[in-house]
């Protein structure tokens, strides 16, 4: 599958960013001074770099070629500079630098709290996740998101990383209560991963000019490729302009736009009526689609026109094309069908991207790699050659130093018939997959935003038991709930999912089991639900 996307991604540059650096006062965050970025250009060799000047606007007279002479007096100060080379150092690399480039934006995370950054005119997405992913010592595995939120119409869609934040910002409607969050979403680009999942085969048909069908394993290929069609067709509700009824219709989505029919499942031209296009306007998820919109399920979405391309601003739901589907699944391909036509290549390229700069600059270094395990039990120490040896060592260190921290913590004044629950009941807390008093319709939304993908997964506290707890999963993009019930084996306090057939000393135990192997869970634990506070 990659190696055919290989083939059609374009060989060229994906461009070069500027580092973000944790600075700023206060509140507010800003990026790097202009005097730590070196002027060199990476096309040029090193020879080049020594013997060749850069053009520059804000530095007009440097000729190619020509050297400065140096200053009769060094600068024991290079921090201080005059205005006038700092101004034209600042206009040559970062022209956002200068007066009125710069604008203040603020980012929500999911407990409301908001963070303010300075931020470059043209910064995009990905670039502000990289600053958050930076500043909060998150793990950057590349599903950070930013999230386009329309309180007012209850609306919000996944800021795509090459788009201009700025560009969404003034999109959005100045009559509308617009945020962006700052959260996960595993399931961005999982549809190059397993197309299959994101795509029914009852919903797909892809023809080319040349031989017919194509196999639905080439199909998100057919979709980068202009010179195929691709077809997604469906049954929708559609919600009737200034009325609250909704209508059931047969839509068919090409590249030249949405259409709906006209006389059941015909698509005969004749029978076809333009519905939407994609080229300026955008696809957003509807929340609380039953409440606000009256909607006959929640699986909800609109399309909403860019009110920087429009003279009227779509800033009420009457403005908004809503449309429903019947279930998730089917919600789900319709949007991603969309993101593709709409992108195309440009989200290959946001894909791939930080897997190549992962390869050009790995992160283990030579001395990791010749590590060995050791076995210092004996009298004599010895190098350990068997991997599952080594692993089922590591693993049984792990259990055995956890069992003397629970010793530790249950030592100092707790009765004995509690000694072996209390700290089982504590270890848990601080895990980031564990979120507490969660009722059941919160926990589904949280994964519902972090992606409905197989393995996504979150641990609450039981609403019904106060003494269980509750393993929330998603497979096959949809939620289900397993109870985990604690047991007492010789006043020994266990956990256990399958009725006390494998046991767990704790939820962390619990936890990395299942994340290593299936059970009785339908899937692997593999994406925790998390929640930061910026």
């Amino acid at each position: 599958m990659n190696k055919t996307l290989g083939k059609i991604h374009t060989s060229r540059g994906l461009g070069l960013k500027a580092e973000i650096f944790q600075r700023g006062k206060g509140n507010v965050s800003f990026f790097p001074s202009p005097a730590n970025i070196p002027l060199e250009d990476p096309s040029l060799t090193p020879n080049d770099q020594t013997t060749r000047t850069k053009f520059c606007k804000g530095n007009r007279n440097v000729k190619e070629g020509e050297e400065s002479s140096p200053s009769p007096v060094p600068n024991l100060f290079p921090e201080i500079l005059p205005p006038t080379i700092s101004q034209s150092i600042s206009e040559c690399v970062l022209p956002w630098t200068k007066i009125g480039a710069t604008q203040v934006i603020k980012v929500y995370d999911e407990n409301n709290t908001s963070k303010a950054v300075e931020v470059p005119t043209d910064v995009t997405a990905r670039d502000v996740c990289q600053l958050f992913v930076l500043k909060n010592h998150c793990i950057d595995d590349h599903s950070w998101t930013l999230i386009d939120h329309l309180t007012q119409l209850g609306i919000e869609r996944t800021i795509e990383d090459h788009e201009d934040v700025m560009d969404v910002v003034s999109g959005s409607g100045m009559d509308t209560d617009s945020r962006l969050y700052f959260r996960k979403n595993y399931a961005k680009y999982e549809f190059f991963k397993k197309p299959l999942d994101f795509f029914p085969d009852q919903m797909v048909s892809i023809s080319t000019e040349m031989n017919g069908f194509v196999d639905h394993s080439e199909l998100i290929e057919t979709f980068l490729k202009s010179s195929t069609c691709p077809e997604i067709h469906g049954h929708l509700h559609v919600k009737e302009q200034s009325k609250k009824s909704w209508k059931k219709f047969y839509f068919v989505l090409r590249r030249s736009g949405l259409y709906f029919s006209t006389k059941g499942t015909s698509k005969e031209p004749r029978h076809l009526q333009f519905f939407a296009d994609f080229t300026d306007s955008d696809i957003y998820t509807v929340l609380s689609a039953k409440k606000m919109y009256g909607a006959p399920t929640e699986s909800a979405f609109c399309v909403k026109y860019n009110v920087s391309l429009q003279a009227t601003k779509c800033s009420s739901a009457r403005d908004l094309k809503l449309l429903c589907a019947d279930d998730e699944q089917t919600k789900t391909c319709w949007i991603t069908a969309i993101r593709l036509l709409k992108f195309g290549m440009q989200l290959y390229q946001n894909f791939i991207q930080p897997h190549q700069k992962q390869k050009a600059s790995p992160m283990r270094s030579i001395s990791e790699n010749s590590l060995v395990a050791m076995d210092f039990s004996g009298q004599k120490t010895r190098v350990i050659e068997n991997p599952s040896e080594a692993l089922s060592v590591a693993v049984e260190e792990g259990l055995s130093w956890r069992r003397k921290s629970c010793h530790r913590l249950s030592g100092h004044g707790i009765p004995s018939s509690t000694q072996s629950s209390v700290p089982n009941l504590a270890i848990h807390l601080a895990q980031p997959w564990f979120h507490g008093k969660l009722s059941r319709e919160e926990a589904q939304h949280l994964i519902i935003q972090q992606g409905l993908i197989d393995g996504v997964f979150l641990l609450r506290e039981s609403q019904s038991n106060p003494k269980t707890f509750v393993l929330s999963l998603c497979h096959m993009q949809k939620i289900k709930h397993f109870q985990i019930l604690p047991g007492d084996d010789e006043g020994e306090l266990f956990y256990t999912l399958d009725d006390g057939q494998t046991r767990f000393t704790d939820l962390i135990q619990l936890v990395e089991f299942y994340q290593l192997n299936r059970g009785t869970l339908p899937c692997r634990l593999k994406h925790h639900c998390t929640r930061i506070t910026l």
